[in-house]
């Protein structure tokens, strides 16, 4: 009887187990995505050997422009052939300012739903609130003609605009003077750390105002500044760093963030990227 009773348990414990570890859900469910400033290296040598690589990493999605060497044309053949899409590109802040319909055309020609921007000039560590005052302008001014084309303008942190304004930052003096209609939000989580920011608290904030996310980690131990600058071996594989990356996570999936970019500005991201990949595609909970 006594056999038979532990026979039970242990039988039990052991279903237990085994039911649980296939319980377990999926943190990432989403593309795997890069953005190409990751392969800024290796697409000059050779852009249909980049792509290549990076389809043989189980990577769908692609954040970033027409490389040098190749025509528009040429590049989406090639990204067609691979089953790679780019749901996001990129515009530099003079060119969105001076001509937004430029902008428009070369995202579209790509296939496009997004444009991000990812830096706003201004004196090298001395970003003002004349200069976000100046950015909220030309954003809404912008982002309206984006939308009207069929386009989502997104701004991408990059640590310099969580400078203390009032009773918060310059970022969210953006946020809350842009207009929602228009202006959407990229969040960098290397950047928003790196100046002092919670990425969590700041997807709860903004909700659906976030749009997009590059996932970067940033190197345990390193303090940031308003520099939006950090030594290339601060970028480390996912994972790894300080960032609470499950929590990121699970928060913007949901608050609603659909893609997803690795970024690695490291040296070494032919290393890195592998393993950021592989800890996106095994994290659970």
């Amino acid at each position: 009887m006594m056999k038979t009773r532990l026979s039970l348990v242990l039988s039990t414990a052991l279903l237990l187990h085994f039911s649980s570890g296939f319980a377990q859900k999926k943190v990432y469910t989403f593309p795997i995505g890069i953005q190409s400033y990751t392969y800024r290296n290796s697409f000059p040598k050779g852009v249909a050997a980049t792509l290549d690589t990076i389809q043989s990493l189980g990577i769908t999605e692609m954040e970033g422009g027409t490389p040098k060497g190749v025509t528009t044309e040429e590049f989406k053949k090639m990204l067609k052939d691979r089953n790679i899409s780019i749901p996001g590109t990129g515009a530099g802040y003079e060119l969105l300012v001076k001509d937004p319909m430029a902008v428009v055309q070369s995202a579209k020609e790509l296939g496009s739903q997004f444009v991000m921007c990812a830096w706003i000039p201004h004196q090298k560590g001395n970003f003002t609130l004349e200069n976000a005052k100046k950015a909220v302008e030309d954003f809404n001014r912008v982002g309206k003609v984006l939308k009207e084309n069929g386009l989502t303008f997104c701004y991408h942190n990059h640590g310099f605009e969580f400078q203390p304004y009032e009773d918060g930052t310059l970022f969210d003096y953006m946020v809350k003077n842009t207009d929602p209609r228009y202006v959407s939000f990229e969040m960098d989580i290397l950047w928003a750390t790196h100046g002092g920011a919670d990425p969590v608290k700041l997807l709860n904030k903004y909700g659906n105002r976030w749009k997009l996310m590059h996932l970067k980690d940033l190197k345990k131990g390193v303090k940031g500044d308003f520099t939006g600058n950090t030594p290339q071996e601060n970028d480390v594989i996912l994972g790894t760093g300080q960032i609470d990356m499950p929590m990121v996570l699970k928060t913007a999936k949901k608050v609603g963030i659909k893609h997803y970019f690795i970024e690695d500005e490291s040296n070494i991201w032919s290393y890195q990227v592998p393993k950021s990949i592989a800890y996106l595609k095994n994290l659970t909970e």
